[in-house]
């Protein structure tokens, strides 16, 4: 607790140190970019590739407004999906007529 007073009790800035900041937050705003853009690029490529789209596409997440062109794409397309077919659903067979009196 007495080196923590004596941190914040020092306002002076150390011009030598700066570089070293500049650099750990460079540093973390990379690795927080990659997270993110796994966070965004992961789904898109499975949603694209069963859209029938290339899932290369899913790349334009990289950047922040292409990502939002990519989902408006994808929302607004036309799916080149297959065709599924149109299945009757089974029915149990009616029931047996009353017997005649």
């Amino acid at each position: 607790m007495h080196m923590l007073a004596l941190f914040l009790d020092d306002n002076t800035v150390n011009p030598q140190m700066m570089p070293g900041f500049i650099a750990a937050a460079l540093g973390f705003y990379a690795v927080f970019y990659l997270i993110q853009a796994a966070v965004f690029i992961i789904p898109s490529w499975f949603i694209s590739k069963k859209a029938g789209f290339s899932p290369w596409l899913s790349m334009l997440c990289l950047f922040p407004l292409t990502g939002v062109v990519f989902f408006y794409i994808i929302a607004f397309a036309e799916w080149k999906t297959a065709p599924t077919t149109t299945a009757v659903a089974w029915q149990p067979p009616p029931p047996p007529a009353p017997p005649a009196v």
